[in-house]
């Protein structure tokens, strides 16, 4: 990708993360994401790296407690100051082993499991460490054929899911 391109994929970005933040809170929808909860992938991780939503993300309070009543190891991600993700348990040791499943947010997923994230570049650092499944939480309306431009470092999800439906992304190379 030359620099020509990379600009204009940043400047497009920072566009689409303006609108979709400005429209978020019109989409706010409670779940309990049994749905995604009772995906092969999840049912049969022992290891989950999740996040503990704030603002306008979709709400992961209930989806954390039930991943820890299931058993499942549960993690979430602290920053580092390099904008880095590491995973911690939820008693706050870091942990480095083997994960399963990641679930993070997103502002917008496309057709092809694109993802548009906050822009800080986080998760797609933390995801190239890891083969686990990932699935991105968007609100409905959040999953379209509108293409979100991507950059080499850009990391695709597997799976979208919303309120009621999980989308599943055929793997892309």
């Amino acid at each position: 990708m030359d620099i020509t391109a990379k600009k204009e994929a940043k400047q497009i970005k920072a566009e689409m993360r303006k609108r979709f933040r400005a429209e978020r809170e019109f989409l706010v929808v409670e779940s309990d994401w049994q749905h995604l909860l009772s995906t092969q992938e999840i049912s049969q991780a022992k290891v989950v790296a999740t996040y503990i939503s704030y603002g306008f993300e979709p709400d992961t309070k209930f989806l954390n407690q039930e991943l820890q009543r299931l058993g499942k190891t549960v993690l979430t991600p602290q920053m580092l100051e390099d904008k880095d993700l590491q995973w911690q348990t939820t008693e706050g040791a870091i942990y480095s082993g083997k994960i399963d499943v990641v679930i993070m947010p997103a502002l917008h997923i496309d057709r092809n499991g694109n993802r548009l994230g906050q822009g800080g570049g986080s998760y797609d650092r933390a995801l190239t460490r890891t083969k686990a499944w990932r699935v991105a939480l968007v609100y409905p309306g959040e999953i379209s054929s509108e293409e979100v431009p991507h950059e080499p470092h850009d990391q695709k999800v597997n799976a979208a899911a919303t309120a009621e439906i999980l989308v599943r992304f055929t793997a892309q190379s």
